[in-house]
């Protein structure tokens, strides 16, 4: 099944069950942070692993954490969603970046948030 994400106005292709990344620096800690997230078959999506740089505010790993290549990996167990919804106040110290064939940043500049969903009716 062929489908596409949007991350605000840029559509992305992305096929059902393939994954894509997420990856900022956390505003307090100025720690990498990174998501991996999934699109299911019902068009939501699913966070697959997490990985931080450090630890500290708002930054600990998760259950079952451990130690690889310099990042606290870790499987979150949360249900899947319809969208996320990111902040874009162009005061933290970097933009979203969302990589799945191709890297875009999102949300360096203050503005709207900006959604990250499937695409209707994407099949």
């Amino acid at each position: 099944m062929t489908g596409c994400l949007m991350a605000g106005a840029t559509m992305l292709a992305l096929a059902s069950g393939e994954q894509f990344t997420l990856e900022w620096t956390h505003s307090v800690e100025r720690q990498a942070w990174r998501e991996t997230w999934e699109v299911t078959q019902d068009h939501r999506l699913h966070l697959v692993g997490a990985a931080v740089k450090g630890s500290g505010a708002g930054m600990e790993p998760g259950p079952g954490g451990y130690f690889q290549d310099g990042w606290w990996v870790w499987t979150p167990d949360l249900p899947p969603v319809p969208s996320l919804v990111l902040a874009a106040s162009g005061k933290t110290p970097s933009a979203w970046t969302l990589c799945a064939a191709d890297c875009l940043q999102i949300g360096a500049t203050s503005g709207a948030p900006v959604t990250v969903a499937p695409c209707a009716g994407a099949d």
